[in-house]
């Protein structure tokens, strides 16, 4: 449905609320803040992305270089940011990140407020650029463009003086006017000794309101957003109950971010809306090391992680790092290869697709077959004050099934703090899993049923809960941390 249709939706149900169509009873569904933005309800839907570590790394074997490496080896033999894009594509992704600066201060593009970079390498006699070449290259293949570089630097002279956040934001400001646009900009908290031995005082709020002029669009990762919140692991794993809400007041980057727990599952009550990115790589480093080609996690793996990422209401960003000859490895690429065919195979039969639904908890306006028409601006909403409200789909004859996924309309906020979902069995009801955030999707596993009836209800919520979609599958199963 276009933007327009929603308005007029919208509109609609306004003026039948207030009686000037039909004169009948509603309830309409206000916002319980906060709310997404337009950008992070895009966000939100991509679901999936990939990170590329990438740079001296690959080819010194370290994880976090020194700022001491000679520029020239760097130097991959073969490098094609089309193929990263391709089996990012292949795999489902929506995005790509780049590192295009790590903490070593290597500048993946040649950078005018640095002596560091591919200008003087051999690669292509110094005349390349790895981020031309993959925004070039994302473009081609449809995927969205996303940007890390570290605040730390442990080559740039000015690190540790008040210059530095000058060099910071003209960096920025290069990549946005030369690669933009960039749909989401990466930072970490790390922060240590530069050339001079000095720490740097980084100006976070001067680095925010320079994306917010210059690219109004582009979200913000850190530990505490302001778009996009690290998920306090690098597992890839949500929290079981997973808000989307954050309270920042008195926290900052790195060393002085909330704790781990916290950012794993939000604040109930959080003022801000900040969700949680799970970062995790494809290996046991996040740079690429000969070494691990035979520890790539499988499909197997992969999807366990989904589930525990997307699963829970988080998006998943799944580092895979190309070689030193500057392509991803076969090894990567048939893990991922696999990944996609084993997603595909689990959402392949929707049970519950166009199937009835009923509920006697129903707000005026907003049907409960929403649950299962397969429109995602359509959802049931319950009427308001009442304890427990729950909704029934038939699946006709009693059915096999182990898996069921089901979205909030996060749009108006996220409400939903307990649910259980209970089958009908041989005649009688049964509960069959329990939980208790939803978001803006959770998949809920649990062991086979044969059953008819599916039954979900709200046990506990911020306010009268909106549910857009209630999926059926049977699927495999996966272990989930």
């Amino acid at each position: 449905m276009t933007d327009r249709a929603n308005i007029l939706r919208g509109v609609f149900l306004t003026l039948m609320c207030a009686g000037f169509i039909f004169r009948a009873p509603c309830q309409p569904l206000t916002p319980v803040a906060p709310i997404p933005g337009e950008d992070q309800l895009s966000w939100h839907e991509m679901e999936f992305n990939m990170f590329i570590h990438f740079g001296p790394n690959t080819f010194t074997r370290r994880e976090w270089g020194t700022g001491e490496e000679d520029e020239s080896v760097f130097n991959p033999s073969a490098l094609d940011c089309g193929q990263w894009a391709r089996i990012a594509r292949s795999a489902g992704a929506k995005g790509l990140i780049i590192t295009a600066k790590h903490h070593d201060g290597f500048c993946l593009w040649p950078s005018a407020e640095s002596g560091h970079t591919v200008k003087k390498s051999r690669w292509r006699d110094g005349r390349g650029d790895v981020l031309r070449d993959l925004a070039d290259a994302c473009k081609r293949y449809g995927l969205k463009f996303g940007v890390y570089v570290s605040p730390w630097d442990r080559n740039h002279p000015a690190y540790g003086t008040p210059e530095y956040n000058d060099v910071y934001v003209n960096t920025m400001r290069e990549i946005f006017d030369n690669y933009g646009p960039v749909f989401e900009f990466w930072w970490d908290g790390a922060n240590g000794e530069g050339p001079s031995g000095k720490r740097q005082w980084y100006d976070f709020r001067r680095y925010e309101n320079t994306v917010r002029k210059i690219s109004p669009g582009t979200l913000i990762f850190s530990d505490i957003g302001p778009d996009i919140r690290w998920a306090g692991n690098e597992a890839g794993s949500a929290g079981e109950t997973n808000w989307n809400l954050l309270d920042t007041a008195g926290y900052g980057r790195g060393a002085d971010g909330p704790p781990a727990g916290v950012l794993n599952s939000g604040n109930e009550n959080g003022a801000l809306w900040i969700p949680a990115e799970c970062d995790v790589s494809i290996r046991p480093g996040w740079f690429y090391h000969e070494d691990e080609d035979t520890a790539v996690k499988s499909p197997r793996e992969l999807m366990s992680i989904y589930l525990a990422s997307v699963g829970r209401g988080s998006n998943l960003l799944l580092n895979v790092p190309p070689g030193p000859d500057g392509l991803i490895s076969a090894a990567d690429s048939a893990s991922l290869v696999g990944f996609a065919r084993l997603r595909r195979k689990f959402f392949s039969k929707n049970l519950a697709a166009g199937a009835p639904a009923t509920s006697d908890y129903t707000r005026d306006g907003f049907s409960v077959t929403g649950l299962t028409d397969g429109n995602p601006t359509n959802f049931w909403a319950a009427s308001a004050g009442v304890a427990g409200p729950s909704a029934v789909v038939s699946l006709g004859p009693e059915t096999r099934f182990n898996t069921v996924v089901l979205k909030e309309y996060i749009k108006l906020g996220q409400r939903v703090k307990g649910f259980t979902l209970e089958v009908l069995e041989a005649g009688k009801w049964r509960v069959a899993a329990s939980g208790t955030t939803i978001g803006r999707k959770r998949i809920i596993q649990f062991p086979p049923v044969m059953a008819s009836k599916v039954r979900l209800t709200i046990t506990d919520s911020r306010a009268a809960p909106g549910i857009v979609e209630l999926s059926v599958y049977s699927a495999e199963e996966y272990p989930v941390r």
